[in-house]
Parts: C-alpha cells; sequence; structure tokens
C-alpha cells in the first residue's frame, strides 16, 4: 500500500497498520526512511510560522530555516531513536515481548501519521497566528499522536490491536 493510503488507514485502526509493517520483517532502512519523512514534513510545516515570525519581527528568515532544518532532520530523528529504546525497555519491563524494531516504527508510524495534522498546525500559525485555534489545532494533533502511538505500541509490543 502506498504511504498516503497506509496514513488514511491509519486513521480507522493503527494496530492494523502497525501490524502489517511488521509483517513485512525487519527493514531498518524503512524504518529510518519513516522517521526522516516525518522530520522532514514537520519542519516544512515549520515555513509559515518562521515566515511569520521574521516579517513580524524585522528577522532573516534564512537563519531561521537553517535552525529549523538542523533541529528537525539532523537532531529530532536521534530524540525519537532515544525515546523509542526508552519506551521498548519499559514495556519489556510490563511484560512486552516485541522487538526494538517495533517500538521503533510504533513510534516513527505514529509520527508520520499524524503529520497532516501538524501541516495544518503550521498554516494555523503561520496565518492566524497565536490563539484558541492554534491551541486546538495542537491538542488535536497530540491527542492524535498519542492514540496512534500507544495503539501500535500495543500491537508492537503486547499483539494487542487497540480501536
Amino acid at each position: 500500500m502506498s504511504v498516503s493510503r497506509e496514513i488514511v488507514a491509519t486513521y480507522r485502526g493503527p494496530g492494523r497498520v502497525i501490524r502489517r509493517l511488521l509483517s513485512d520483517g525487519v527493514h531498518e532502512g524503512r524504518a529510518l526512511a519513516i522517521l526522516m519523512g516525518a522530520c522532514l514534513i514537520v519542519f516544512v510545516a515549520q515555513w509559515p510560522r518562521l515566515s511569520r515570525e521574521a516579517h513580524l519581527t524585522g528577522q532573516e528568515l534564512n537563519p531561521l530555516l537553517g535552525g529549523a532544518l538542523l533541529g528537525w532532520v539532523f537532531i529530532a530523528p536521534l530524540f525519537f531513536y532515544l525515546l523509542a529504546f526508552i519506551i521498548h525497555l519499559l514495556s519489556r519491563a510490563f511484560g512486552g515481548s516485541g522487538t526494538g524494531y517495533g517500538a521503533r516504527v510504533a513510534l516513527f508510524w505514529a509520527f508520520l501519521a499524524s503529520t497532516p495534522l501538524v501541516l495544518l498546525h503550521g498554516l494555523v500559525a503561520g496565518f492566524v497566528g497565536p490563539g484558541p485555534g492554534l491551541l486546538a489545532v495542537g491538542v488535536l494533533w497530540c491527542g492524535v499522536f498519542l492514540w496512534f502511538w500507544i495503539a501500535g505500541t500495543r500491537e508492537a509490543e503486547w499483539g494487542q490491536e487497540t480501536a
């Protein structure tokens, strides 16, 4: 299935998508590609907000974009790998029998599948600015990301799908 169809399918049943991704076997390159794709999309989602900030404060846009690029494309992936490792260890402590790869795929896919809401958040931040709309989209994104991540982790570590 294409990535966009898998993302849409994740909104209907995140556990089933993780099960399908894990059934293809261990492919670290795929896990890294999922993570890097998500980080790149989040970087692009920052552009409207950074453009607004540069315009309102009189700053140059390029250094702001460079900082966001460094943070999202080079540093954030390291954080996500560390977070997946910690969650895998915690899952093992609580009786999980999954693999580190499964924990990584569950986290990375949850992040990628929730990026449409990150793009919406970036548009609201850039065109509307701070306020209740931005807060609502941010809370919605966090909720959807946690739903995907928890459901995916349950499937990867315990083989239990949650709706």
